[in-house]
Formats: structure tokens, C-alpha cells, sequence
């Protein structure tokens, strides 16, 4: 694992910053030593973890050195003071931001959601880098919890719900929020999301040849315009059929009626052309269509949506977006 992850940051970053986070490791391996997590995996495997979950967004050496080392301060009595002597301040800074963020305790829920979203934002003014090594610590857990005991199960997927997708929605990183949400539905309603991952399962097989009949016309519409863009069917997740199926109170057949479809063009100009020509092959749905390449959402989302009706009166939701908007939107 560990070769595996020098390989990647090598692919990105210097040979010092490269030899600053193996420095990182030892110290962080060091420190750990003789401690297991519940899983009974040796404790390094966690911050090890977290470090990779950072290096897959390409974050910055301190970044990945406060990942290694963020649970040191907590875990084993070293001071902040000490990890500032040894590996900067900027480093024990965010090592300690971390620290802070995981000693939050509440009594009420509400306390807990007001409390943690004023320690996030003060870490955001201060570091931003603080709030994305605890998404990845929390990413990492939520991966892990088969260890604990159902109640904390449960209690841990309903604060990753409630606080940490939330945040991950806010940055704008889409990969994180979906997998928080999906792995905290299993946690919390193990019942309900095995139940809809298999009725999932059975739409799919059922669905298989419409949605390659509308990919088709899609792409030959596009190839007959020679145009350049990359057509991906795009599956709703499980969290957010479940909080559509409750709030619209609407059954599992109408939510999964709407097919999906994403469009990556090269260029903004090529993103309205694009929207014309889905317009053309397909009637739009009156009122279905937001540009949120014009007025970006907060999180800096940018993409145009429009729902049309296709073949067999089916609806089809399409975004078209830039393949640097894409890579905005997940990372």
C-alpha cells in the first residue's frame, strides 16, 4: 500500500515534497506503534488512508504530511510543539485544526449541527486544508465501520448525513458527498438500501435497451454535426432516490422513469451548441431548464440542465458541461 502511494504522489508532486511525506509516515508509523484500529488492522493503515484519499485530489505535500500525522496529537501525547520543530509550522497548524474539529462533543442534535458548522467555517477561514483532512478521516471511517457496534454504526452514519455531505456539498466536491451519502444510508437503514439496491438492480436489466436506443441517437446526432463530446449515462444514487421517494412521496417506479444523461464538451460556446441540439432531437420540458453556467451555484457548480421528452414519452434529465466544470464538480 505504501509503494502504491509513493508511485502516486510521485506522479505529481517534487522528489523533496515526496521525501518531506515519507518523513511524515515514519514519524507517524513510529508514534502509532503497538496501536490497533477496531477492525484490528495496525493503527497506521487509517492516516495511511486518509493521505491516499488526499493524493487522489492531488492536494499539496503539508496537506497529505497533516493526514499522516493527524491523529498524533490526540492519540499518542505528542505536542503540537513538537511536530512544529520537526515538520513546520504550517504542518502543526493543520494537525492541530484537525485535532480540534475531532473533539467537538454535543448534547442535542441542533447543538451539534449549529457547533460543527461554526468550527468548520472558522477552519475554513483560517486553512481550508484543515476541513478537507477531516473529510477524508471521516471518508476513511465511514469505509471502515464494520467494526462498531450497530447503535454506533448508526450514529456515526446520522453526523456524516447531517454534517459532513453537507460540507463536502458546500466545497463542491461531488465524488466525496455521493460515497458519504450511500455509505451512510447503508449504516442507517441497512434494511431499506439493501431493498432498494436490489429493486435498482432489477431497473436496470429492464432499462438496459431504452437507454442505449436515446445514447444512440444521441451520439449520431452528434457524430452527423461532427461534433466532439463524450455521452455518459448517468445513474442516480441510492441516497438520493431514497430523500426523493420521501419528500415527493413518490414510489421507486416514478423516481426511476426519469433517465439520465451527462454531456462533456470541450468548450462553453460548445455547451450551448450542445443544448440546440438536444432541443432539436427531443421536445424540452417547459419550465426544466437551468444555466448554471451563466449564474454558477455558490459551491462553484457549473453546468446547463434541461429535461426533455424522449422516445417512448420517456423524460430524460442531460446536463451538458466543460471538461474542466466536470472535474470542478467531483474534485
Amino acid at each position: 500500500m505504501l509503494a502504491v502511494f509513493t508511485d502516486k504522489l510521485s506522479s505529481y508532486l517534487d522528489e523533496k515534497e515526496v521525501a518531506k511525506i515519507q518523513r511524515a509516515y515514519t514519524y507517524s508509523e513510529k508514534c502509532h506503534s503497538g496501536q490497533m484500529r477496531q477492525s484490528g488492522d495496525p493503527y497506521i493503515t487509517h492516516p495511511l488512508a486518509v493521505a491516499n484519499i488526499l493524493a487522489d485530489m492531488h492536494m499539496d505535500h503539508e496537506s497529505l504530511m497533516a493526514a499522516l500525522l493527524h491523529d498524533v496529537i490526540e492519540d499518542t501525547g505528542v505536542t503540537k510543539g513538537q511536530i512544529s520543530r520537526r515538520f513546520g509550522r504550517t504542518v502543526a497548524d493543520l494537525v492541530d485544526g484537525v485535532s480540534k474539529l475531532t473533539e467537538i462533543e454535543f448534547e442535542t442534535k441542533a447543538e451539534q449541527q449549529a457547533e460543527s458548522f461554526q468550527k468548520m467555517t472558522l477552519a475554513m477561514s483560517r486553512d481550508i486544508r484543515v476541513v478537507l483532512v477531516k473529510l477524508a478521516d471521516r471518508l476513511h471511517n465511514m469505509r471502515t465501520l464494520g467494526g462498531l457496534s450497530p447503535e454506533k454504526r448508526r450514529r456515526v452514519a446520522r453526523e456524516t448525513l447531517d454534517i459532513y455531505a453537507p460540507i463536502a456539498q458546500r466545497l463542491g466536491i461531488n465524488d466525496i458527498r455521493i460515497e458519504f451519502e450511500d455509505l451512510g444510508f447503508a449504516a442507517m437503514y441497512p434494511l431499506r438500501h439493501r431493498r432498494l439496491r436490489e429493486a435498482m438492480k432489477a431497473a436496470r436489466k429492464n432499462r438496459k435497451e431504452i437507454v442505449t436506443e436515446i445514447h444512440q441517437a444521441i451520439e449520431l446526432r452528434l457524430q452527423h454535426e461532427s461534433f466532439d463530446a463524450v455521452v455518459k449515462g448517468r445513474e442516480k444514487h441510492l441516497w438520493s432516490i431514497y430523500q426523493k421517494m420521501r419528500s415527493k412521496k413518490k414510489s421507486f417506479r416514478d423516481i426511476m422513469d426519469v433517465f439520465a444523461f451527462r454531456l462533456v464538451v470541450e468548450n462553453v460556446d460548445d455547451c450551448y451548441r450542445t443544448l440546440g441540439m438536444m432541443h432539436n432531437i427531443f421536445k424540452p420540458v417547459p419550465g426544466e431548464f437551468k444555466d448554471y453556467i451563466a449564474i454558477p451555484k455558490a459551491n462553484g457548480y457549473q453546468s446547463l440542465h434541461t429535461v426533455l421528452v424522449g422516445m417512448h414519452g420517456v423524460l430524460i434529465e442531460v446536463q451538458i458541461r466543460t471538461r474542466e466544470m466536470e472535474k470542478m464538480a467531483n474534485y
